[in-house]
């Protein structure tokens, strides 16, 4: 395991090397942090860092992303880089989670997210020696699946569909499109893809996150997803660029955050002001690294990659 991670990571390094890209070191602990409705970061109190006086923030965060970090470093002119890197997230323990894992994170200045799929799937194909995978659009997919529109069919077809699955739930989400989405999507697609290597692209506006409005489908994000024997492996976009846009989305995460009993997070940021000063057009890639491990040696369980998980660490 441990000489399998070696040769991909350098192989990964190889691959962007090649391709001109520039590797940068994002910090793990920042003031800054990405706000997202789902995932809870490690906090650190500034008190323990034992600065001196008015320093320090109140409150840092051991990064889920290097996001932030990465796109402040574009934004002063860096070009297009890569970063292998620890994250962390909160309460994530399972046979595919772990607490601290690797995530390969890249942004391509200039690139479309067409070119940054296609990056992926370029190294990815390198890494494992596999076929290229299937691309769909989230709405093939779903009509493909379910027989019907994700985001135009009316929300009563949803709540059906879910209460199939799980009436219960169901009774609690009649007016929640998201949740039922991705309820369907976890419970009825994953399923039926199976052990298929696809590619999903153009998620619904409303399921942006960090990803800018496709100009060919408004009512989709320029965002993809890359699942491979129902592990989703890379996590893609071609960047929002407008500062407000993205003040008023961490809003919206952090009221989703409230409203599941989490606790909000930053909605200012330095990222922010970052992009007003003025951040080129491009898009990026989160890739799972311990899980192309997992996938290289064939095993179901994250901790067959790690040599020391949270259990033991």
């Amino acid at each position: 395991m441990v000489t399998t991670r070696a040769n991909l990571l350098r192989q990964a390094r190889r691959f962007f090397d090649d391709i001109g890209f520039t590797e940068v070191q994002p910090p793990c602990l920042s003031r800054d942090q990405v706000v997202d409705a789902h995932i809870d970061p490690v906090e650190v109190a500034g008190s323990a860092l034992l600065l001196p006086h008015g320093i320090a923030a109140s409150t840092y965060y051991l990064q889920t992303s290097p996001e932030f970090a990465m796109k402040r470093l574009i934004a002063m002119g860096c070009g297009s880089i890569y970063a292998i890197v620890p994250v962390f997230r909160a309460g994530e323990r399972s046979d595919r989670h772990n607490i601290e894992f690797t995530m390969l994170e890249w942004y391509d200045v200039g690139g479309s997210m067409q070119t940054v799929v296609e990056q992926t799937i370029s190294l990815v194909t390198q890494l494992l020696g596999i076929p290229r995978p299937e691309v769909v659009t989230y709405r093939q997919l779903f009509r493909q699946s379910l027989g019907f529109d994700p985001i135009d069919e009316p929300l009563d077809t949803l709540h059906d569909a879910v209460a199939t699955v799980d009436a219960h739930l169901a009774a609690g989400m009649r007016d929640q499109r998201d949740e039922m989405l991705d309820v369907l999507m976890t419970e009825v697609i994953e399923p039926m893809v199976g052990a298929r290597s696809l590619v999903i692209q153009n998620y619904p506006l409303t399921q942006a996150a960090l990803a800018r409005q496709s100009d060919d489908d408004p009512q989709t994000a320029e965002r993809f997803e890359w699942m491979i024997q129902g592990l989703e492996i890379a996590n893609g976009y071609g960047e929002l660029l407008d500062a407000d846009e993205l003040s008023k989305r961490n809003t919206q995460s952090n009221q989703k955050r409230i409203a599941t009993g989490r606790k909000p997070l930053p909605e200012t940021s330095q990222l922010i002001d970052a992009m007003r000063s003025g951040m080129p057009a491009c898009s990026g890639v989160a890739l799972g690294l311990d899980r192309l491990v997992m996938l290289a040696i064939g095993t179901r369980n994250i901790a067959d990659v790690l040599p020391f998980p949270i259990e033991i660490a």
